[in-house]
């Protein structure tokens, strides 16, 4: 067997990580309890178990693709470095002003974040670029070694600089940064001109800020990582999953950490997409549910959505602005706390709360016998009949339902005056509730109708809540594909190689300027593209072009996709109408009188996508045959209900089941509602569906 066809892929997330290998047309896969001490202990031993299973060696692995929490979590619980911030005199306040805007209009108790770096921790130098790139201050060297003489002498050990309009010229940033690398040799050094060469400040700053404070962590963390598997065996190449749905080298990655920060749900979206183009689906909700978070994404003609600014850490659940923006390219989900480890309780209100705060795998649910001793969302399904006791992640893990029912009972029971099945079902139906919603919220906020969507769910949890998302939302029908419970970790090995680069120039189209963007493009294609050679030597790249494009006067842009021929030829009424087209496909009618204005350019170089096999669709066929009786309790219904249960490895294809039902395997189980039916697809897909009224 070549090196080159056995690959593997690893997603570190807060409760387990995944591992999935394939090798000779073959998948194999495991969940192992993540090690937050040492996270790369846990590869190393879902390594070990899905090399047992494919029968080689270690060695015998070619490639390595990586997503990971780890980035995303050192933010969130201000784990990072102690790191420094370098600014511009006056702008030193940017990251704890942000942009002046109450995402709470009125919450008259409303706490705005603290910023990563305390003020403290910010340091100013004397200089001035203009928003045309052209110095009004020039920097002072002199200055800049007292400033780091001072930081030195702080004991810092990473540098943030960040210095205002650096985007469009960047010479006193790298003046800075010279003077650092000279003064403090053992220091990460982190430059937004670099990071993110975007307009608006606070979000540049801030971006450039988070990388410094996990760039430390994430080298090391790699630095370790490599050292483990060079100790394995292991000496092939081994890749990181960045947030915007493609793949970079562990040099890129450990130079810009914050490239990572959604890594893990970005591999996902890549596997709904691989699945949504297997059937020709053109519009798909994503549905990622694990052990700490759940993500969902819309996906449109088999392509995520993707944006340039996202919030990690969010204070306020599902409110824009209470989070730490973080201005690189990401594919577009909401992202909230509702995992099969969050954890419930009640609130002031006597309401039943789930999440954010998450069990994780140390000490993890109460049925885990870990030493939990709240209820976890994994504790409710436990109790309602969903999670076979003795069959969790392929039996490695024994739950213990008498520990579950002594948390719902102590921390929501006795204090709402209800049994420990009602507190189970209260709290299963608070969390789906809050997924629900937060879908809608996504829907509304993209002019989309989820109705005429197709659910794709995946992760740990998510077969176990999907057919009630379904209901609520309206979705007909939910495709749960194989290896569902490592669907992000198989998303990685499906992804292409690639990297995005933009910068911000702003222009009007009637100042257009057709050499100075033809010229800009192709540094961009090239900037780009020298990312992805990084990974592949002799592949094919390709060049995605866009132009951020906005009427004069407003805040925010719209993408505009344009051909290579577009771009490297580019006209001023070209442009125009590819924008009035897009405009009016988003708002519904152009506005006239005002001129138009770019302010972002984009080139994102990725080598071609997978081909896709397309999947010939059965109709129902004959009965599956089951494997044993399970009672479980439906919401809908409001009772308990008596059902068969399948095994998912034994369906045949076009085996048909008649909802209530429950389909296992290793890594999850699907709950079939009773409004549903299911019928198992050629590709191993199980199909659910509204059953025909009458």
């Amino acid at each position: 067997m070549a090196k080159k066809s056995v690959r593997l892929g690893v997603d570190i997330g807060g409760t387990f990580t995944d591992v999935v290998l394939e090798s000779g047309g073959e998948s194999f896969s495991t969940k192992v309890l993540t090690t937050y001490i040492a996270p790369e202990n846990a590869i190393i031993d879902g390594m070990q178990q899905v090399c047992a299973k494919a029968g080689i060696a270690p060695s015998d692995i070619g490639q390595i693709i990586h997503g990971t929490t780890l980035a995303t979590n050192a933010l969130i619980e201000r784990r990072g470095a102690k790191t420094a911030l370098i600014t511009t005199n006056g702008f030193r306040d940017v990251i704890e002003m942000r942009t002046e805007s109450r995402f709470e209009q009125y919450d008259l108790n409303l706490n705005l974040p603290e910023p990563l770096l305390p003020r403290q921790m910010r340091y100013t130098v004397t200089e001035r670029v203009d928003a045309t790139g052209a110095v009004l201050i020039p920097l002072d060297r002199a200055e800049v070694e007292a400033v780091v003489d001072r930081v030195a002498a702080a004991g810092y050990d990473s540098v943030a600089i960040g210095l205002i309009h650096s985007y469009l010229n960047d010479a006193h940033e790298q003046m800075v940064a010279e003077v650092v690398a000279e003064k403090m040799p053992d220091a990460m050094i982190s430059i937004s001109s670099e990071v993110s060469p975007q307009m608006r400040e606070y979000e540049r700053f801030n971006t450039v800020v988070a990388n410094a404070y996990i760039k430390p962590l994430m080298k090391s963390y790699l630095g370790r990582l490599e050292g483990r598997l060079r100790d394995e065996g292991v000496d092939c190449n081994i890749f990181l999953m960045h947030s915007g749905g493609g793949i970079i080298s562990i040099e890129s990655a450990a130079d810009f950490p914050v490239r990572l920060v959604e890594s893990g749900p970005a591999g996902g979206a890549v596997f709904a997409a691989n699945i949504a183009a297997r059937y020709g689906l053109d519009k798909v909700l994503s549905f990622d549910m694990g052990g700490t978070t759940a993500k969902i994404c819309l996906i449109k003609d088999q392509t995520p959505k993707t944006s340039r600014v996202f919030e990690v850490a969010r204070t306020y659940r599902f409110k824009k602005g209470s989070g730490m923006p973080i201005s690189i390219p990401v594919i577009d989900m909401v992202e909230i706390g509702a995992g099969g480890g969050s954890l419930a309780h009640v609130d002031s209100m006597r309401q039943i709360r789930v999440g954010p705060e998450s069990a994780g795998s140390e000490p993890g649910p109460a049925c885990y016998g870990r030493g939990g001793d709240k209820p976890a969302v994994t504790d409710a399904d436990l109790y309602l009949g969903k999670l076979d006791a003795d069959n969790f992640a392929g039996g490695s893990i024994q739950l213990l339902r008498d520990q579950s029912e002594a948390a719902l009972k102590t921390v929501l029971g006795e204090p709402l005056d209800m049994d420990a099945r009602t507190a189970a079902f209260g709290l299963a139906e608070v969390v789906d509730e809050n997924m629900a919603n937060a879908a809608r919220v996504h829907a509304v906020e993209n002019g989309e109708d989820l109705s005429e969507y197709t659910m794709i769910a995946f992760g740990g949890a998510a077969p176990l809540h999907a057919g009630r998302l379904c209901e609520k939302l309206g979705v007909e029908r939910l495709l749960v594909p194989p290896g569902a419970g490592v669907g992000s970790a198989i998303g990685f090995l499906r992804a292409p190689f690639s990297f995005e680069a933009n910068r911000s120039v702003y222009m009007k189209l009637s100042d257009f300027d057709a050499p100075r963007i033809q010229t800009l493009l192709s540094e961009l294609q090239a900037e780009a593209t020298g990312f992805v050679r990084n990974c592949d030597a002799e592949a094919e790249i390709l060049s995605e072009f866009k132009v951020y494009m906005r009427y004069t006067g407003q805040g925010w842009e719209i993408p505009i996709v344009l051909t290579q021929e577009q771009a490297m030829n580019p006209d001023a009424a070209t442009f125009e109408r590819l924008f009035e087209e897009d405009y009016t496909k988003l708002f519904g009618r152009t506005v006239t009188g005002l001129d138009i204005e770019i302010t972002v350019w984009s080139v994102n170089a990725t080598t071609p996508p997978e081909v896709v096999e397309p999947v010939a669709q059965n109709e129902a066929g004959k009965s599956a045959v089951m494997n044993g009786k399970r009672s479980f309790f439906d919401p809908a219904e409001d009772r308990m209900v008596h059902c068969y249960k399948y095994d998912r490895t034994k369906l045949k294809v076009g085996g048909f089941i008649k909802g209530p039902g429950v389909v296992f395997e290793d890594e999850t189980t699907i709950i079939i509602p009773s409004s549903r039916n299911a019928v198992r697809q050629p590709d191993g897909c199980i199909d659910v569906t509204l059953k025909a009224e009458g």
